[in-house]
């Protein structure tokens, strides 16, 4: 155990975050796998813990091998995987699909391995880095719109036009991520308020040819999510199932919980394995666990912001926060899914729900945090190693 804690680096904090979170993560994922067996029949409960262990351990793996990257590589990094991401998401978009298979373009298979990979995950942290990149070069100008088309635009267009019809929830965060990286880049807030405005009637001009040809979006994630969003209100309707089950678990939860492994919900609400995992705690740990989920995101917040500020490089700053704070944020959204604050938006909870992709993407957005977080330590420790030298030595220097 020393020997590990010798070899790991950066935040302190953050490490003992998704330690617990990862550990914590065994118990809720293990009770709600029973849904999947009995009611889905897929699988054991043991092989679904087992899964999620291995998961959970390349996550680790992931994060301890980046971490050990200096951050600089990373923007390098970006530029050449942005068209891997475009071709990626391009094909998992226009894949051949049968006609009863929704999820398929959200996915791809890797052949040979039976694993699926969710290529929206990895744009996702890709795409920040790249917009931290652009705007850390460009700090010391002032920066035109149609400079910045082209190199930063462009590709954030693209590669937001490819997820968006198949995934809305996870196109919103990563447009919101992107003005938010822009406005702490200095960019022009005229340009970003025009920006969101284009962006807005693009998003209403698609929805209207969706009404206006629901044929030619049959069968597709766009309905999905069109579905959810405008049956939100509507209580009774199949689509807010989910939802509901969902707030029937937390109220019955009450302030201390049913118990490990005692929730009833489980059974009757699909994903809660997954998407509706903090339902499942609530129920089961009641108020009390609800609320220390709820903590150790806003704890994993304020040590984002904290790295962020202290690094001595605005690529730096830009990169933590732009990986970083979209962690806590799609935490924030899957608890609101849960207790009805949202329509339902298939956003896991980071590195608690069962699932892959979103695991391992999680684990290398952190990785890059505490790559960040090491290099300051590491600055730290060299000034230090300065300012001890020997004084005979300094002494000695100056009279020479």
């Amino acid at each position: 155990m020393n020997n590990i804690l010798k070899n790991i680096s950066g935040d302190r904090t953050i490490w003992a975050i998704i330690g617990a979170l990862g550990i914590f993560s065994f118990l809720p994922v293990y009770s709600a796998s029973t849904n999947l067996v009995y009611v889905v029949s897929n699988g054991t409960t043991t092989g679904h813990l087992i899964k999620h262990a291995v998961l959970l351990l390349l996550g680790f793996i992931i994060i301890y091998a980046t971490h050990k990257i200096p951050y600089r590589y990373f923007s390098g990094l970006s530029v050449i995987m942005i068209p891997v991401v475009l071709v990626l998401l391009a094909y998992t978009l226009f894949q051949p699909r049968d006609a009863n298979t929704i999820m398929a373009a959200r996915w791809i298979s890797v052949p040979f391995t039976g694993f699926k990979f969710q290529t929206s995950t990895l744009a996702g942290v890709i795409l920040m880095i790249y917009v931290a990149r652009y705007f850390a070069k460009n700090k010391d100008t002032e920066i035109l719109f149609k400079d910045s088309l082209l190199p930063l635009w462009i590709p954030v267009i693209l590669i937001l036009a490819f997820i968006f019809p198949a995934n809305f929830s996870t196109a919103a965060i990563l447009f919101v991520m992107v003005v938010m990286l822009a406005f702490l880049g200095n960019y022009p807030i005229k340009y970003l308020l025009l920006i969101g405005a284009t962006g807005l009637v693009m998003v209403i001009l698609f929805i209207l040819t969706v009404k206006a040809f629901p044929d030619s979006f049959k069968n597709s994630r766009v309905q999905t999510w069109m579905n959810r969003i405008e049956s939100y209100s509507e209580k009774d309707s199949q689509e807010n199932y989910q939802s509901y089950r969902a707030q029937v678990a937390i109220y019955s939860g009450g302030i201390q919980g049913k118990g490990p492994g005692k929730s009833i919900q489980k059974n009757l609400l699909p994903q809660s394995s997954s998407d509706f995992i903090y339902a499942i705690i609530a129920e089961e740990y009641g108020l009390i666990g609800a609320v220390a989920i709820i903590s150790i995101y806003v704890l994993l917040l304020f040590r984002i912001v904290i790295i962020a500020t202290k690094s001595e490089s605005i690529f730096g700053t830009l990169a933590v926060l732009g990986v970083g704070i979209p962690i806590v944020f799609q935490a924030l959204i899957n608890m609101a899914v849960a207790v009805g604050l949202f329509p339902v938006t298939g956003q896991p909870l980071p590195l608690v729900s069962a699932g892959g992709t979103s695991i391992w993407m999680t684990s290398f957005a952190i990785g890059i945090v505490l790559s960040v977080s090491a290099a300051k330590e590491k600055e730290i420790i060299k000034n230090n190693d300065e300012i001890t030298e020997n004084p005979l030595d300094v002494l000695h220097e100056a009279i020479g």
